[in-house]
């Protein structure tokens, strides 16, 4: 890890003030990142020092010892970390992966009391991109990990998949319509169809939100069918209302960065973990959230369960950041269905004008950092990003939403208007008749 200048006594500072991750064993020439930072692993790696608290990914990719050249596949874990705090980990030869089993106690009181002759083996956190990670990660908590990670916490770039079943028998070759072993494969396309149905590994597969793939209500008539596929918003409010609880007496923390002039009054009051004194800040303007909580120097949005501004949009950002830093194609396919879902819920921007205030900061900052060309369709040429948000644009600009949701929406076209050269004028192809097919039994009148 290259060194950072620093002046000495900000160093000295964040080296006891910061977080500590600790990977033992970790083996040379390891591709090893954090957050939006990589290098490759020397031989006296021991972690990294000087980590700010909240959310972080870890991410490394191991090498073949016979051929250096050859890396394995991307895997990644999110860690909560915390001001001061010391983690742990060290590497598994037989699995080659990071062990993410909790290290005991004992001895990580042992190393945190001789930290500083450790000091020379980790690498300090690079500070130039924090940012950068910030603007990335804002609205992820501990609470949207913890709901979203696999369950073993490892997030990797291929998928650990299993047959749905065995094929040690014929019944299970037929039961999937597949030929029997043995029989000569004609061409490329039945050689696909030959495949077996697959599954994920129990435990290894990031638990996103389920997403609607019927639009509209059971018994919906015609009209409604209609209505409801060109206007997502019913099947938003059920992803909502399924996912989230609707109590207000249930409270969740949502890590923010601290905003400079707030105007607020405060109070103290006891943390629910510990007897520790934490400060409140109450902020009255802000719709369904109870407070500011400023803990460790590190600053928590207290707001009711039913805040989906700051969980639906913090799984929009871990969905990004898994396929960025994670390389995991599910993560961008979920993220493309989960925008399109937002971007296409024309009456819901009048309910949840703070989520699609918010949405427009996430995409300023995610589309900065993806080429403009990404999207684009190789084989229809068709850019998915530009038709999904003409359509957002063409609600979120109009007369009868919230004034300030329509002039970030309207700085925002034109900014990608400018940047990316898209155009955002012509008519949106949801313009155009839509051809609604209806569920069986259902007529038209």
């Amino acid at each position: 890890m290259a060194a950072v200048q620093m002046d000495p006594e900000l160093a000295k500072r964040l080296f006891f003030e910061g977080a500590t991750v600790v990977i033992l064993n970790m083996p040379k020439g390891t591709e090893f990142g954090i957050d939006y930072n990589s290098w490759e692993v020397g031989p006296k790696f021991r972690g990294v020092k000087m980590i700010p608290p909240g959310i972080h990914f870890l991410h490394y990719s191991s090498v073949d010892k016979a051929n250096p050249k050859e890396v394995g596949p991307r895997m990644g874990f999110f860690l909560s970390l915390h001001q001061r705090g010391l983690t742990v980990l060290r590497w598994s030869t037989l699995r080659e992966e990071v062990d993410l089993s909790p290290a005991p106690e004992s001895e990580v009181e042992a190393m945190r009391a001789n930290l500083q002759e450790l000091d020379q083996f980790l690498g300090p956190y690079p500070y130039a991109t924090l940012k950068k990670w910030i603007s990335l990660t804002n609205f992820i908590s501990e609470a949207t990990v913890e709901k979203l990670q696999p369950e073993n916490r490892q997030i990797c770039a291929f998928s650990d998949v299993l047959p749905v079943l065995s094929m040690k028998h014929t019944k299970d070759r037929v039961g999937q319509n597949l030929p029997r072993c043995g029989i000569e494969c004609k061409s490329y396309q039945e050689g696909l169809a030959r495949l077996p149905e697959m599954k994920p590994r129990a435990g290894t597969e990031i638990r996103f939100s389920e997403l609607p793939t019927q639009m509209f209500p059971e018994g919906a008539t015609p009209a409604e069918i209609t209505k409801h596929s060109m206007d997502l918003s019913y099947a938003l409010e059920t992803v909502l209302n399924k996912q989230f609880p609707s109590s207000p007496q249930d409270v969740l923390g949502f890590r923010c960065v601290a905003q400079g002039g707030v105007q607020s009054v405060t109070q103290s009051c006891l943390t629910a973990t510990s007897t520790s004194r934490a400060q409140v800040i109450l902020l009255p303007r802000l719709p369904k959230v109870l407070g500011l909580l400023c803990l460790d120097r590190t600053f928590y949005i207290i707001g009711s369960a039913n805040d989906i501004t700051y969980i639906l949009t913090g799984e929009l950002q871990f969905a990004f950041v898994c396929f960025l830093l994670g390389n995991v194609y599910e993560a961008f396919e979920h993220w493309k269905r989960l925008l399109n879902l937002l971007c296409r819920s024309e009456a819901a921007m009048m309910k949840h004008h703070t989520l699609y205030i918010n949405l427009i900061s996430i995409l300023y900052h995610q589309l900065g950092e993806i080429p403009a060309d990404f999207f684009v369709d190789i084989v229809s040429q068709d850019n998915f990003l530009t038709s999904t948000l003409q359509v957002f644009f063409s609600s979120a600009c109009s007369i009868a939403v919230d004034a300030t949701l329509r002039k970030k929406a309207e700085k925002f076209q034109a900014h990608l208007t400018k940047k990316f050269r898209w155009d955002f004028a012509a008519e949106p192809e949801d313009c155009a008749p839509v051809v609604v097919e209806l569920p069986e039994g259902i007529e038209m009148g």
